[in-house]
């Protein structure tokens, strides 16, 4: 995995994202789920440009029970956004980079 995306799990996700001084993206995936695979590149692209800006994290979902039930993940991929410790917006399913650029361009 990439130096600049933190790996996050059910005893230091409330605790990170609560604390954390700049946006955190959040990619919920799965290491079986096609689509995850997918994604994960552009993340890796995210993370690299945008990580003077945000905190880009990872949580896998067959690991991370009480998040995802807490967060209602239904469907993954799922990319939420996380400011101030509240998620402010969410995006399901294969996600473009332009399309996370315009997502977290709001909250900068």
């Amino acid at each position: 995995m990439n130096e600049k995306i933190v790996k996050l799990n059910n005893s230091d996700f409330f605790d990170f994202i609560g604390k954390a001084d700049k946006p955190v993206l959040v990619d919920f995936y799965a290491e079986w789920c096609g689509p995850c695979k997918m994604q994960s590149p552009i993340i890796d692209e995210v993370a690299e440009e945008l990580s003077d800006k945000i905190t880009v994290a990872k949580v896998d979902t067959d690991d991370c029970y009480d998040v995802c039930m807490k967060y209602r993940i239904a469907s993954i991929p799922t990319l939420m956004l996380f400011k101030g410790g509240e998620a402010v917006e969410t995006k399901v399913g294969l996600t473009s980079k332009a399309e996370i650029a315009q997502m977290v361009i709001k909250y900068l």
